[in-house]
């Protein structure tokens, strides 16, 4: 009763995400998006040597292939949170996986590098990106307590296709050549449509609504003042409409800016901006460098299945870890330490001369890229809250998108300048370690010791904070002062109905008395009674 109706422009009470039923198979579809998403980028690259033949371009031409897509993933983040708030996470995906599908289809026709860009680059990265950001919206939507499952599992996507498309691609390549695999990799794109098909969101406010619409027709059968009542009535339903106009002509927030002034938010963006510049780099030349040692083509391409094997236990395993309840509010310093590790990965493994020593470095580049995939999303929703998630995802990827377009081209342009491998994989791994360092020391800082010092009645924002929690605690005060607004219409409604009830008794009583009978004496309590529970009636239909 004392819910908002979303249908009449008022706050719609919050749903509890169900951690389960059709959120696994949510669950499922944004497992084959975040597939496609991060490993198509680092599977295209089995096809440079090629491209270098065909175009005569160097490393680094063929690099911008894989950043370009990487770039559209990230750098499209605020147009996808715009087209979500506005229409919604189906409809965007099914676009994104005809986009995705496209591009490829139309990279198997281009004739010179440029074009290349154009289609595989831009319009295949744009639509992974219309999939990729809705469908971790979704899952944040479906799952609450076992969200950093859900994200450990889903992030598992990434590894398993990485593991898949690799060796699918040396195979495309060996026997339909490049053109033939760009066109057999745009029809497998298609899947990304029947995973946007499955977004389902969640109902709310169902319930309630026929509920409301069978009170309006009790009041019409049962209140006896017909003319009267009903004009109360339409007076309560103008004044809903004429609210709820005026909150149409607010608008709705398509992009949440309110959300830099949250420190932890900041010190996420610019952490996630360093981690970018050295985290793509390894996968992404692995293979060529693989070749260049001396390696067969088949066992380069293999390099990235080691990863993506290790990967894939890695991920679920963060996952679970990361769920623990001792662990959870922690767990900002748990992806510290995962970036850690892989910054050091890539530094002791410089000198990797041999497949043995590049197996070894593939075993523990998996383990700590999967750690630092599985827990990316679970902190950046712990920090800003589910209900700001589409917004804040999407600045993100904004800000990672110019790391992206610096750090694998320009390692590309290193090796072609100083044809050696060993700088690179020292310069990436400095900058990994750099995020983590940066992390962990600006958040035992800025936000520990500031929630120290601040006072118990202030909530300040913090990493694995209870961010949700005061989300839902706002949404209930405005839910009130909306319920409080629309008791002013019923309370006029009520008046009309006393009114005539007084006058009908008024009229009785000077019958009696004039006539010296004609009515029981119980006629007026009878009246009075049924005008009592008028006024319930119409009081719970205007709320």
């Amino acid at each position: 009763m004392g819910s908002a109706d979303p249908e009449e422009g008022q706050l719609p009470a919050p749903v509890k995400p169900p951690d389960g039923g059709w959120g696994w198979i949510v669950l499922l579809g944004c497992f084959v998006i975040t597939g496609f998403s991060y490993a198509f980028p680092k599977a295209v690259s089995v096809y440079f040597k090629e491209l270098m033949k065909d175009f005569h371009v160097g490393y680094s031409d063929t690099a911008w292939i894989s950043s370009i897509m990487l770039a559209m993933l990230y750098g499209t983040g605020p147009v996808c949170s715009i087209m979500v708030n506005q229409f919604g996470c189906r409809p965007v995906m099914l676009i994104g996986g005809l986009l995705a599908s496209s591009g490829m289809i139309l990279a198997s026709f281009t004739t010179n590098i440029i074009e290349l860009y154009l289609t595989a680059g831009v319009l295949t990265g744009l639509g992974m990106a219309l999939n990729f950001q809705p469908s971790l919206i979704m899952l944040g939507t479906y799952f609450d307590k076992r969200r950093p499952l859900a994200n450990g599992l889903a992030a598992a996507g990434s590894p398993v296709f990485l593991s898949s498309l690799s060796p699918l691609g040396q195979v495309l390549l060996e026997k339909f050549g490049w053109r033939g695999g760009f066109l057999i990799m745009g029809g497998l794109l298609l899947n990304c449509c029947t995973c946007g098909a499955v977004m389902r969101p969640l109902e709310m406010g169902v319930k309630r609504k026929m509920e409301k619409v069978q009170d309006k027709y009790e009041v019409k059968e049962m209140l006896p003042m017909g003319g009267k009542s009903e004009e109360g009535i339409s007076t309560t339903d103008g004044t809903k409409k004429a609210k709820k106009a005026k909150k149409s002509k607010k608008g709705k927030k398509l992009l949440d800016f309110s959300i830099f002034s949250n420190r932890g938010f900041v010190i996420y963006t610019i952490s996630k901006f360093i981690l970018v510049l050295g985290l793509f780099v390894p996968p992404i030349l692995l293979v060529n460098y693989a070749k260049d040692t001396g390696v067969p083509d088949t066992e380069a391409a293999f390099l990235l299945s080691i990863i993506g094997f290790i990967d894939i236990f890695a991920r679920p395993a963060c996952g679970m870890v990361a769920g623990l309840k001792w662990v959870r509010p922690h767990v900002a310093y748990l992806f510290s330490f995962a970036m850690l590790f892989n910054g050091l990965t890539d530094i002791c493994s410089a000198r990797a001369s041999n497949y043995t020593g590049l197996v070894i470095f593939c075993v523990f580049f998996g383990i700590s890229y999967g750690m630092v995939g599985a827990l990316q999303f679970e902190v950046l929703m712990a920090i800003v809250g589910s209900q700001k998630f589409s917004s804040a995802i999407g600045l993100v990827l904004l800000i990672e998108a110019v790391a992206v377009l610096i750090g694998p081209p320009s390692a590309g342009r290193l090796v072609d300048a100083l044809k050696n491998y060993e700088v690179i994989f020292y310069l990436a791994g400095s900058e990994v370690v750099l995020s983590a360092l940066f992390l962990a020391m600006a958040t035992y800082c800025c936000l520990n010791r500031g929630k120290k010092k601040a006072p118990p009645p202030e909530k300040s924002p913090s990493v694995g904070g209870g961010s949700d929690t005061e989300e839902a605690e706002s949404d209930v005060q405005e839910a009130e002062e909306h319920s409080s607004d629309n008791n002013q219409p019923a309370h006029s409604t009520d008046d009309a109905v006393v009114g005539a009830s007084e006058e009908a008794n008024h009229v009785a009583a000077e019958e009696r008395s004039g006539e010296g009978g004609g009515c029981p004496e119980g006629d007026g309590e009878v009246l009075a009674r049924a005008s009592c529970s008028t006024d319930r009636i119409v009081e719970r239909d205007s709320f």
